[in-house]
């Protein structure tokens, strides 16, 4: 079996841009931009998706190689591939934020760890909430609406050069305000009950003044602060998938997609 230079330049194209929108979502998504997950096993998945998807992209227009038109397609389909990853990335860094204003305000925050997900350090407490993000995000089936999401995303944003609008930015950086309101709801019961705990020890503090608060007042406010978060984990799950269900929205409502 013979394959002419057009044939072959066409197939390389079709599997090419599934994978450049693939290797985009990698770059940021939840668990597949993980640092500890290896470059090659990124690649792998990444080129297996690419084989998977591409039947469902249909032929594409071809090219010239390596010409601007090449450039402009490639450079799109990195940048709606980041997109869709950095909207639901959000997600997990509210979780994140949460815990860190948890941590601090309980006395935390200089208890760190490495966060696995990006290879930085993290109050242990957002890494806790992260961790359980993550469980969550995987026993929900949610690796595999993101793939769906991204395969939907080719009948929504076709490929082509055309760049995206200008609102489908706009929309990416309001969304990214998401952000600390959602972590804020998310922290606010052990916030409110902290604050309530300062107070009260700002009052003893000025009815005794002897007392050492640095003894007393730490262990209070740790040991309540461990409790309220223990008690606010059972709203935890209805505010993930809220959030998740949030961030598939806003994707769709990026290519004008919505429901």
């Amino acid at each position: 079996m013979n394959f002419t230079s057009g044939q072959i330049v066409e197939f390389v194209q079709n599997l090419l841009w599934p994978m450049l929108r693939i290797s985009g979502l990698f770059m940021v998504a939840p668990i597949f931009s993980a640092a500890l997950v290896p470059a090659r096993i990124k690649v792998v998945l990444a080129l297996t998706l690419a084989f998977i998807l591409a039947p469902l992209v249909g032929p594409a227009a071809p090219v010239e190689p390596l010409g601007i038109r090449m450039m402009l397609i490639a450079a799109n389909q990195i940048l709606i591939g980041v997109m869709i990853g950095f909207v639901v990335m959000i997600v997990f860094e509210a979780l994140t934020l949460a815990g860190q204003t948890a941590a601090m305000t309980m006395g935390l925050g200089y208890a760190t760890l490495v966060d696995p997900q990006r290879g930085a350090s993290v109050p242990v407490v957002s890494q806790f909430m992260l961790i359980l993000g993550i469980l969550l995000f995987l026993s929900l089936d949610g690796h595999l609406a993101l793939i769906q999401l991204l395969a939907d995303s080719f009948q929504w944003a076709p490929v082509s050069a055309q760049a995206l609008p200008a609102q489908a930015g706009l929309d990416v950086v309001l969304w990214g305000g998401r952000l600390f309101s959602a972590g804020v709801m998310i922290a606010l019961p052990a916030l409110v009950a902290l604050i309530v705990v300062n107070l009260a020890m700002g009052v003893v503090s000025r009815a005794a003044p002897t007392l050492n608060l640095f003894a007393v007042g730490f262990p209070v406010s740790l040991t309540l602060g461990f409790l309220i978060l223990l008690l606010s984990l059972y709203n935890l799950q209805d505010h993930f998938v809220d959030l998740l269900r949030e961030s598939f929205e806003a994707v769709r409502t990026l290519f004008g997609a919505a429901e």
